[in-house]
């Protein structure tokens, strides 16, 4: 099956890793030069294309008049939501998906015809649900529901929190910590859990404790 995939931000790289290990042909669009030179070297130079995935001529280039799947994950709901329309109308793309930044764009998305979305809700129900979604993290910004943030943060080896169980944590009220990537590996969290330099942790924190989340993590690499 071969699979384009436009936008190479976190979501986009860790998907890319994911589909590459299933077996999948897959082709991705960066148009940051630098960015997509950087991805290359960690995904192969055939697996990574530079350019803008919204430009007929780049999707000429990138084959998607052969593709099976196009997925637009950029950070962009403007964007995802053009590279879908095109991969359908211009190219007759079979399968879309787009990432939805924006959890109330999803009706606008489905409107144009766009019915395969995936939102920050749907993704961080998933992972509380299941507790493991292998190779795929990303900041998912603001819920649909409720006044609660999914953020990210990768510990370095100064943060306070390294070495700990999370039992041993003191979390800011009705925050939790749901999801970690480690290396290769995705683990579910439990009390029994202890974080390690390098971890990529997701929390489910109110959006008034997320200042605390951060003190808590303190010199993560980004939070």
């Amino acid at each position: 099956m071969y699979m384009i995939l436009v936008g190479g931000g976190n979501v986009g790289f860790h998907l890319a890793k994911r589909l590459l290990a299933a077996g999948h042909e897959l082709l991705m669009l960066e148009k940051n030069p630098e960015h997509a030179q950087r991805l290359a070297g960690l995904l192969g130079s055939e697996n990574v294309m530079e350019g803008d995935g919204c430009e007929m001529l780049t999707q000429r280039d990138a084959g998607f008049n052969r593709a099976d799947v196009v997925i637009a994950v950029t950070g962009e709901d403007e964007d995802n939501m053009v590279v879908c329309q095109m991969a359908k109308v211009v190219w007759s793309v079979d399968r879309v998906l787009a990432r939805v930044n924006d959890p109330a764009h999803v009706d606008v998305f489905k409107r144009v015809g766009i019915d395969e979305t995936v939102s920050a809700t749907d993704i961080i129900y998933s992972l509380l649900e299941q507790q493991i979604m292998p190779d795929f993290v990303m900041p998912v910004g603001a819920l649909g529901r409720g006044d609660f943030e999914v953020v990210e943060a990768e510990l370095s080896s100064r943060s306070p929190v390294v070495g700990k169980a999370v039992r041993e944590l003191i979390l800011p009220p009705q925050t939790n910590l749901v999801w970690i990537l480690r290396g290769e590996e995705g683990i579910g969290v439990s009390g029994d859990t202890t974080l390690m330099e390098g971890d990529i942790v997701v929390a489910l924190v109110p959006r008034s404790h997320e200042a605390d989340l951060r003190d808590l993590f303190s010199t993560a690499t980004r939070v």
